[in-house]
């Protein structure tokens, strides 16, 4: 049997280990979101409050873990009794991996079983695994956003409700629910970040001590797991005892009017929308009363339990950074210190401040190892003032050289884009079988019924019942069946085929040139790249970006599912230089040459913007042409925004259209709300080469 790492052998990391300390004294806060890189410890301290989690009493043989003394009137295996027999049993950790199907997190009908023996038989998903215990989805903005939905569904509700396949089932699901996240992977929904009570920021600390005594510890765990627990027991079993005596006290918290009036102010101060943050915020903050052993809520509790609530929740859009302005929160508590004043709270020696610091270290006073530990005595002083997310990012160069503004200029400062707006959609042309999204149409898991096939790889996915009938019902007298009845085998056994959208990947082939930088256009041409991008956040793609300016092309970012990373290298994007097209087009026929071994069903979308003149290397404009035919020659659908603007046109761009076999669109027609910019998708180019 593994040995769990202790939690509270875990240096740093302090908003971390109290919002999962805070979620274990009232699983009601809702849950945690732990947004970081990768390495940070996320998983380990997931695992190591699991530990924690007081033992849960079970009756003894019911699969969905219901409490004896209050057993779940509608639980599938019941009704039980009161003679029925109880177990006790550590709380459950149950991982939801990022492949998982419908079927093996909500449950589902046990199909053989109701072909072959005429019953419904559930059997039960990992959300009756998790029911009373944790909940840990690892990469939760890689799962597909109907699991997402399900599972923040249940969490809100405390109970899973099945209907499908003549099941209907409902069952009580109750658990911590914790997600953790790269956001250079992607993010999640807007709709979805605001179903996660808490949410930390972590980050590998820069202090040198501190990583010292990391990797000491962890190398310590590594050579001997059982004795590294065994040194750590007693501050494990007190912290135990601690979240146990906290949720004790919980009922008797008192969270007074004052109080609720400084949530109010300041849910509304930060403009959140609608009433989840506040409740999610009264809830944190009589945690972090009960934690500190208090039956008063405190200001300090309120201002704590906003910083751990609402930086995911006051987000205006994709490219708004996360995080809280503090002084904003001061400033709005400050207007509430001529309130009647709380009663102080009683000192604490033995745990944390309400805000987190424990007098050594750590929310749970865990920072400092056992006087035997495999480390020194204590640990080095972790930082009490919070790092600001919103920290501004280094500006450009302001003494960058600035060139003319003619292709032969050099590189010039950049420029910010113009707002963004929303713009005309694209699609791929044909039907396509990638990841589910909202652009273009793809076979997937879930949508519209268009017809029916047989298993493929002999795993059953979604039961077409008609055609099942329609396939076994001319066998049934081969099959000795004379009465009434059908005799069903797994040859005749047919999946639903399902349409809905997928997401693509959407290569924007950006011209930075000092051609661009003529006229002022830069800012406009940035403004619409960021509207594109916006739109492929709202339709669930991944992304990625070349420039190319001078004599050669670069990524500027690789293929990701992280808009806020494509937003952010086009605000450094600098212009300058002469124009290399084909060296662009050159360089994206190789990025989707990668990305199509790395993944043959995400079909891509290449956007080049570019006003089409090309001035780079030797006979810049016919090499241009045979880049764009190579990639059009392989079936990659294009759309070429023409940038060009002035009396004068060349009409470059729309000779490159016509050999990317695409659409030609300019920056004012990308517009959705533009009168003559009805939606035109990548099928125009059907009508291109008929012609």
């Amino acid at each position: 049997m593994n040995t769990t790492y202790p939690f509270t052998a875990i240096v740093g990391m302090e908003d971390l280990r109290l919002a999962l300390l805070l979620n274990a004294v009232s699983p009601a806060v809702g849950g945690v979101l732990v947004r970081g890189e990768k390495g940070t410890a996320k998983s380990t301290a997931v695992r190591g409050v699991a530990t924690l989690m007081p033992p849960v009493a079970v009756i003894d043989g019911c699969r969905f873990s219901c409490d004896p003394t209050s057993p779940d009137p509608a639980c599938p295996d019941g009704p039980h009794g009161a003679d029925a027999l109880s177990d006790t049993r550590p709380a459950r950790m149950v991982e939801l991996p990022v492949g998982a199907s419908e079927d093996r997190l909500v449950g589902a009908l046990d199909i053989e079983r109701a072909l072959s023996e005429g019953v419904k038989a559930f059997e039960p998903g990992l959300l009756a695994d998790a029911h009373r215990g944790v909940l840990y989805v690892d990469e939760v903005n890689l799962l597909h956003d109907h699991l997402v939905d399900l599972l923040l569904d249940a969490a809100a509700m405390g109970a899973s409700y099945v209907e499908r396949e003549g099941v209907s089932v409902r069952h009580a699901s109750r658990f911590l629910l914790v997600g953790t996240m790269n956001p250079e992977e992607g993010e999640l929904r807007p709709q979805l970040l605001d179903r996660f009570g808490l949410t930390v920021e972590v980050a590998a600390s820069r202090e040198t001590e501190e990583r010292v005594e990391v990797v000491r510890r962890r190398l310590a765990y590594d050579e001997d797991p059982a004795a590294f627990a065994a040194k750590w027991a007693a501050e494990e079993d007190a912290l135990r005892e601690r979240i146990a005596a906290a949720r004790a006290l919980l009922p008797g918290v008192r969270l007074g009017d004052g109080a609720l009036r400084r949530i109010a102010a300041v849910c509304a101060g930060f403009e959140v929308d609608g009433m989840r943050a506040d409740i999610v915020t009264a809830r944190t903050a009589t945690a972090l009363a009960a934690w500190a052993g208090r039956t008063e809520v405190s200001t300090a509790d309120v201002r704590q339990a906003a910083l751990l609530s609402l930086p995911h929740r006051r987000r205006r859009n994709p490219f708004d950074a996360p995080g809280l302005d503090e002084d904003k929160l001061d400033e709005i508590l400050r207007q509430f210190e001529d309130d009647e004043p709380e009663p102080d709270p009683e000192p604490d020696p033995d745990g944390p401040r309400p805000d987190g610091d424990g007098p050594e270290g750590g929310p749970d006073g865990g920072g400092r190892p056992p006087q035997d530990g495999p480390g020194p005595e204590g640990t080095p002083d972790l930082p009490q003032q919070r790092q600001d997310s919103e920290s501004p990012a280094p500006r450009e160069n302001a003494h960058a050289p600035e060139g003319a503004p003619g292709d032969g200029g050099g590189e010039m400062p950049a420029v910010a884009a113009a707002d963004p707006f929303r713009t005309r959609r694209f699609d791929v042309p044909g039907l396509g079988e990638g990841a589910d999204g909202r652009r273009s149409r793809a076979l997937t898991a879930h949508g519209r019924t268009t017809g029916a096939r047989r298993p493929r790889g002999g795993t059953l996915s979604k039961l077409h019942l008609a055609a099942t009938v329609r396939a076994a019902a001319p066998h049934q007298r081969a099959r000795g069946r004379g009465g009434p009845g059908l005799v069903v085998r797994r040859d005749d056994l047919r999946e639903a085929v399902r349409e809905g959208r997928e997401g693509n990947l959407v290569l924007f082939v950006v011209d930075a040139s000092g051609s661009m930088a003529a006229r002022k256009r830069m800012s406009a041409v940035k403004g619409a790249v960021l509207s594109l991008l916006l739109d492929a956040y709202q339709r669930r793609d991944k992304i990625g970006m070349i420039s190319f300016r001078g004599t050669e092309a670069e990524v500027a970012l690789p293929p990701t599912s992280s808009v806020e990373a494509g937003a952010a290298r086009l605000a450094k994007l600098a212009t300058g230089g002469r124009t290399p097209l084909a060296a662009g087009l050159l360089q994206a026929h190789d990025v989707l040459r990668v990305e199509r071994m790395r993944d043959p069903s995400r079909r891509p979308l290449l956007v080049v913007v570019t006003d089409g003149r090309a001035t780079g290397g030797p006979e810049p404009l016919a090499r241009a042409a045979r880049a764009a035919r190579l990639l059009a020659g392989e079936g990659t659908a294009s759309v070429v925004v023409d940038c060009e603007s002035g009396p004068v046109r060349l009409g470059l761009a729309g000779e490159l259209g016509r050999a990317l076999a695409g659409p030609v669109v300019t920056l004012d027609e990308l517009r959705a709300d533009n009168v003559s910019a009805l939606v035109r998708t990548v099928r125009n180019t059907n009508s291109r080469r008929a012609a």
